[in-house]
């Protein structure tokens, strides 16, 4: 069996390391890299540590609007898919990349795998929201991370092939947790654990609106204590062009983008993590550490009814107050047992 498996962006690389690894025990993946993440440390550095093989193709598509973006990846992608002619194409969570290779393989009528299926934020404002909707109507297996993510999909009359396997992040934690305690970044960077912050802001719904960034970044100043910011590079020109200073806020420490070893262990050593990304607030679950999301809204609201996680907007007052509330202790195993990608290559070879 042949997959074609598409990826662009640094939570697609993670959880493209525990299945590539099944994958090939018994298969062929051909891996396409769309280029949508371009910067290195956002991109080259997680095939190097998560040792995913290098892509067969690399479209290096770049920045661009969404429209823009996403018309070149369909281009490329059909093309390959037409030269490579798979059995399936597999495809992760919700950026652009992910819309262009589940577009390109429905027209073409090669059954699309949605790993990460079933999310919804209900804001459709969020162009991942459209993203993974979308694909999720075109794919012909759709493998969810939880119990609400079957519900979401049941709502909207999908129910074939639909699978509750737990979440590849959570394999891909699992796997190099041991590997990140070998990180020296906490050392370099004269942390101590559980006395620092971690923060990472990066979506558009904070970036390009100035009241809500502006509101998020009194509330960094007001929070007491080492703060350490691996800025994402669209963050960090736009607030570059607003001429905001970042120095000015006490304690902090802005940082460059780090791969996913240095990055886990801060998540694993911070005393609470302050984010708006999806796939950050998981990792914060997956090693126990208190989470902040700064958004309206959470696909993952398993870790809210489990209050490990807090949703506070992009409100000064309600961030604050979440960074003073007591931590959680108790992290069930909500995200399945380690075990997902086996299972999806299983479901996959047994159609």
């Amino acid at each position: 069996m042949k997959i074609v498996t598409i990826l662009g962006a640094r939570p697609q690389f993670i959880k493209a390391g525990p299945v590539s690894r099944e994958i090939r025990k018994q298969h062929t993946e051909i891996i396409v890299h769309t280029g949508q993440h371009y910067d290195a440390n956002m991109s080259d550095i997680f095939f190097e540590e998560l040792n995913i093989p290098k892509p067969d193709y690399h479209l290096n598509v770049g920045s661009g609007s969404h429209g823009v973006q996403t018309a070149n990846m369909l281009t490329s992608i059909e093309e390959i898919i037409l030269k490579e002619e798979p059995d399936y194409v597999l495809v992760y969570g919700d950026t652009n990349s992910t819309l262009a290779g589940a577009l390109a393989a429905s027209k073409l009528h090669i059954p699309i795998v949605h790993i990460e299926a079933g999310l919804r934020s209900f804001n459709k404002k969020m162009p991942e929201e459209v993203n993974r909707i979308l694909t999720d109507h075109v794919s012909e297996f759709l493998f969810c991370p939880t119990d609400t993510a079957v519900q979401n999909l049941e709502k909207e009359n999908i129910t074939k092939n639909v699978f509750n396997v737990g979440d590849v992040m959570y394999d891909a934690v699992m796997y190099n947790q041991d590997i990140a305690d070998k990180s020296t970044l906490m050392n370099d960077l004269g942390l101590t654990e559980k006395e620092f912050y971690l923060i990472t802001v990066h979506r558009a719904e904070n970036t390009e609106d100035p009241e809500r960034m502006n509101n998020i970044l009194d509330a960094f100043s007001k929070v007491e204590g080492t703060k350490v910011w691996p800025i994402h590079p669209r963050t960090k020109n736009k607030l570059k062009s607003s001429g905001i200073d970042l120095d000015a806020i006490p304690g902090l420490k802005v940082i460059e983008p780090i791969g996913y070893l240095d990055m886990l262990s801060l998540e694993k050593n911070a005393k609470k993590i302050l984010t708006d990304s999806g796939g950050v607030q998981k990792e914060a679950y997956f090693v126990k550490t208190p989470c902040v999301t700064l958004r309206d809204e959470t696909e993952w609201v398993e870790t809210l009814h489990q209050d490990a996680n807090i949703l506070v907007g992009a409100d000064t007052e309600k961030i604050l107050e979440a960074v003073q509330a007591p931590c959680h202790s108790d992290y069930p195993p909500i995200f399945g047992d380690g075990n997902t990608s086996e299972k999806i290559v299983k479901m996959i070879s047994d159609k």
